[in-house]
C-alpha cells in the first residue's frame, strides 16, 4: 500500500479519523474510489458525512460511522438482530459497526434493485462508506423538511409508492421514515439513511412498516392535501397485499 500524507489526504482532519479509520481510508484511495477528502457536511452522534471527489473529478459523498460510540452500539443491536445476513456478527462495539456499515451498503442496493430512487452505493469498507453524492457545487441538497414540495400530492404518492416497493420488490421497512430523511433535488424525491432499515422477516418489519406510514401522512396531512381519517392499518394491507395502483387509488380517495 503506497503511503500518502494526510496533508495531502485531506482539507481537514478531525477526531474522527482514528488509525483504523485512516486505515480504510487509505485503501479506498488506493482502490482508485476516493481522490479527495474534504470537510463535513453533515454530523450525527452515530456518523459524520464528508465530501469528497472520486479519481474522476466527480463529487461523492464518503459516510464513516463514529466507532467510538457505546451508545450507538446499544441502539443499533435491536436492528441487526433477527437479519440472517448478520448472524453471528461479534459484539464488541466495532464489530458491530463495521456490519452496520455493511447493512447499509446492502440496503441501498436492494432499494435502488427495486426502483426506489437512493443514493447509488459505489464502495463500503470498515466503517466508511461511499454512495452518490446528492446536490451540486452549492452543497448537499436540501431535505423535505427544510425545501418543502411545489405539487405535494404527486410528493404524497411517489413517497408512498417509495414504501410500497421497498416493501413488495425489495423486501425492506426503512424504519425511520419522515421528512427528515428525504431529500428533494429538482423534481427528485431522495430516500436515505438506510442503516436501520429491516428486511420483512424481521421481528420488527411490522410496527416499522406503520411508523413510516404514520409518519409520511401526518407530514402530508400537516400539509392540508390529506384529510382526517385515513387508517394507517388499511395503507399497511394494501401495501402487504395488493399492487400499487390500489395503493393509489385510497391515497386518492383521501385528498383534500
Amino acid at each position: 500500500m503506497k503511503r500518502i500524507k494526510d496533508e495531502d489526504l485531506f482539507k481537514t482532519v478531525e477526531e474522527v479519523f482514528d488509525k483504523a479509520t485512516l486505515e480504510g481510508l487509505y485503501y479506498l484511495i488506493n482502490s482508485r474510489v476516493i481522490d479527495v477528502m474534504y470537510g463535513a457536511i453533515a454530523s450525527g452522534k452515530e456518523s459524520k458525512l464528508y465530501l469528497a471527489l472520486n479519481p474522476h473529478g466527480e463529487l461523492i459523498a464518503v459516510k464513516i460511522y463514529l466507532t467510538s460510540s457505546s451508545e450507538f452500539r446499544r441502539g443499533i443491536l435491536k436492528y441487526i438482530d433477527g437479519d440472517p445476513r448478520f448472524k453471528g456478527v461479534k459484539r464488541d462495539t466495532r464489530a458491530l459497526v463495521y456490519a452496520w456499515s455493511q447493512k447499509e451498503f446492502k440496503n441501498l442496493e436492494r432499494a435502488l434493485s427495486a426502483g426506489v430512487r437512493v443514493p447509488k452505493p459505489i464502495a463500503v469498507h470498515r466503517n466508511i462508506m461511499v454512495m452518490e453524492f446528492i446536490g451540486g457545487r452549492e452543497g448537499p441538497a436540501p431535505t423535505l423538511k427544510e425545501a418543502g414540495l411545489k405539487d405535494p400530492r404527486r410528493g404524497l404518492k411517489v413517497l408512498m409508492s417509495y414504501i410500497h416497493r421497498l416493501f413488495r420488490s425489495a423486501e425492506l421497512v426503512h424504519g425511520d421514515l419522515s421528512e427528515y430523511n428525504v431529500m428533494v433535488k429538482g423534481e427528485e424525491l431522495v430516500l436515505f439513511d438506510f442503516g436501520q432499515a429491516v428486511l420483512t422477516s424481521h421481528p420488527l418489519a411490522d410496527d416499522l412498516l406503520k411508523r413510516d406510514i404514520i409518519n409520511v401522512l401526518n407530514y402530508f396531512q400537516r400539509q392540508g392535501v390529506l384529510r382526517e381519517g385515513w387508517s394507517p392499518e388499511e395503507v399497511v394491507k394494501l401495501i402487504r397485499r395488493g399492487p400499487e395502483e390500489e395503493l393509489e387509488r385510497y391515497l386518492d380517495l383521501q385528498l383534500t
